[in-house]
């Protein structure tokens, strides 16, 4: 039954040790092409996969970096009042008080009003 079992695609065996040899090598030359290709390929991949993650950790950084100055600004906002806070406003109220007392020493005498004037009379 010729044709049944024939594949002509196939390569007839090597009929010496040479031809086996080359057939061999064409093989093994083909693999490693392919080899080198798929590689090439990989290390494409794996280096955009690279930049992604820096990417990503880069912004995730700074993202925290930023949400952590919110959230030691809001703290600082709310956090009671420390020893030398309230010493610091005492000494400012001390300071204030000091200056008033200067401005009041040096304003005139007061007048009686003029309401007072004509009740008088």
């Amino acid at each position: 039954m010729p044709g049944v079992l024939d594949f002509p695609s196939v390569a007839k065996r090597p009929s010496s040790p040479a031809d086996l040899r080359e057939a061999v090598e064409r093989t093994v030359q083909s693999t490693l092409g392919s080899a080198e290709r798929q590689r090439e390929r990989t290390q494409g991949a794996l280096d955009d996969l690279a930049g992604t993650v820096d990417q990503l950790r880069k912004d995730a950084g700074a993202g925290i970096a930023r949400r952590g100055k919110a959230v030691v600004g809001v703290l600082e906002d709310r956090r009671p009042a420390t020893y030398e806070d309230m010493r610091d406003l005492q000494a400012e109220l001390r300071r204030i008080s000091r200056r008033l007392d200067e401005i009041e020493k040096r304003l005139p005498a007061k007048r009686k009003s003029g309401a007072a004037k004509r009740k008088s009379k």
